[in-house]
């Protein structure tokens, strides 16, 4: 597959040419089921992207039953800065609904498979995407990431995946999740694509009132040769698998070996930060998801009176897991619970972004896993709690609003790719993006 770095230099015949062969491979490897659908819209590099990104004229249900139907009426921001910088909506790539979930089994649509174990789950919410550049079925895709959903399916499908500051890159034409912690980013195979997709669609948007109002580029800037002092996790990894353990330090070899000063530092328990992440997440969810009702949004299942209506087009049109965490969401937010559980989820939120302000006050980076494990294989997980731990290391970041990057390290003993995050302070990008190259250079990860 050629990078999209090498693509923006194809001429219009030969990007004509690339996509019908990218369509006829798309059609003879279905049984992965990254993509919902195809399109090939527009004359410009075809880039994949997620079902909850408004696409003017695509059918975008966000993986739902109760979207079946739903017909865009404009573009996502970001789906305009494509199209002004010479790239394509191609296709619409399969996902955990309304994004909630780490396996890409909760969508209407079916699991999508992974392309180096078919056995195995690709990761979530954004599988579709990770999957369709792994398996070489996208030049690049476009995720959301809210708790780690653009960094596991990277690290689990051996690419790389970024999640931007918050407010780096508008949310305008994003299916909310959770409202202030979803963050739309780049899924590529190489950290330079990163830097170039992110450049793209990053920059202040005054259709989303949570856009910073920063419009910094990255690319021209690059420099892998840049020494940085990056600080590693000691302790904070004592949860992760042998395999993960093991890239975790031949990572922290190669950044060494490339001259980066590694110091130790450490975060409080990640299991603050999986309550704090998950009673915010439904909380909002709750009030975002409202909206489905039949009335106003949704496929309408009419009952035998307006509440009735409600109750059915609600019980038909949302999955198990949509269903589980907006019971949660009203819990944390009901009268006799809200102090005890929301208001307190929000006091962690604001002790986690001091612990990463403490640490980067002294360094530029730091070094975490992206998920305790390899991709799991599919019915592997026993209960809902054993994937919500699947989160342990990528919910902070989302908590904090940090920027961050899965880059693909090593394989596990059974050959399935391991990734790790790089982390950066608030809007410094340039430092994320030039640490990853440096480390992504000396590993030299062969897919």
């Amino acid at each position: 597959m050629i990078t999209l770095k090498e693509a923006l230099k194809l001429s219009k015949d030969e990007l004509a040419k690339f996509k019908e062969e990218l369509k006829t491979n798309i059609e003879a490897n279905a049984d992965i089921n990254a993509y919902i659908d195809v399109h090939n819209i527009g004359e410009g590099v075809p880039i994949a992207i997620k079902d909850n990104i408004q696409v003017e004229n695509w059918s975008v249900t966000s993986a739902s039953n109760i979207l079946q139907g739903y017909i865009a009426p404009y573009n996502a921001t970001v789906i305009e800065k494509m199209l002004g910088a010479g790239l394509s909506p191609f296709g619409r790539t399969n996902m955990d609904e309304f994004a909630m979930g780490s396996t890409t089994e909760s969508s209407f649509y079916g699991k999508t498979l992974n392309p180096h174990n078919k056995d195995c789950v690709p990761g979530g919410s954004s599988g579709g995407s990770a999957a369709a550049v792994a398996a070489g079925l996208a030049i690049a895709a476009l995720g959301s990431d809210t708790g780690g959903s653009i960094r596991q399916p990277a690290s689990f499908c051996g690419i790389v995946g970024m999640k931007p500051t918050y407010g780096r890159v508008s949310r305008y034409g994003l299916g909310a999740y959770a409202s202030s912690l979803d963050q739309i980013g780049p899924m590529t195979q190489n950290v330079e694509d990163a830097a170039i997709l992110y450049d793209i669609i990053s920059g202040h948007d005054e259709k989303d009132s949570t856009s910073a109002n920063k419009n910094d580029k990255v690319c021209d800037k690059l420099n892998p040769n840049r020494k940085l002092k990056i600080a590693v996790l000691p302790k904070h990894i004592q949860n992760a698998s042998q395999d993960v353990k093991k890239a975790y330090e031949l990572a922290i070899t190669a950044l060494k070996d490339a001259g980066h000063e590694i110091v130790e530092r450490e975060l409080m328990d990640a299991k603050f930060d999986i309550s704090a992440y998950y009673i915010t997440a439904t909380a909002e969810a709750t009030t975002n998801l409202a909206r489905y009702d039949g009335i106003r949004y949704g496929n309408r299942v009419t009952g035998k009176n307006l509440e009735d209506t409600f109750i059915q087009t609600r019980s038909q049109g949302f999955g198990d897991e949509v269903k589980r965490r907006i019971l949660l969401g009203n819990f944390v937010l009901s009268s006799g619970y809200y102090e005890a559980y929301y208001v307190k989820a929000q006091k962690t939120r604001h002790i986690i972004k001091e612990q990463y302000a403490d640490i980067f006050k002294d360094v530029d980076l730091i070094l975490s896993p992206v998920a305790p494990t390899t991709a799991n294989k599919f019915g592997e997980l026993s209960n809902p709690m054993e994937m919500y731990l699947s989160d342990l290391y990528t919910i902070s970041v989302n908590l904090a609003g940090l920027p961050a990057i899965s880059v693909p390290i090593s394989k596990s003993s059974e050959g399935m790719p391991i990734g790790l995050q790089l982390i950066a302070n608030a809007y410094d990008e340039q430092t994320l993006f030039d640490g990853a190259l440096s480390l992504e250079k000396e590993i030299g990860y062969i897919a």
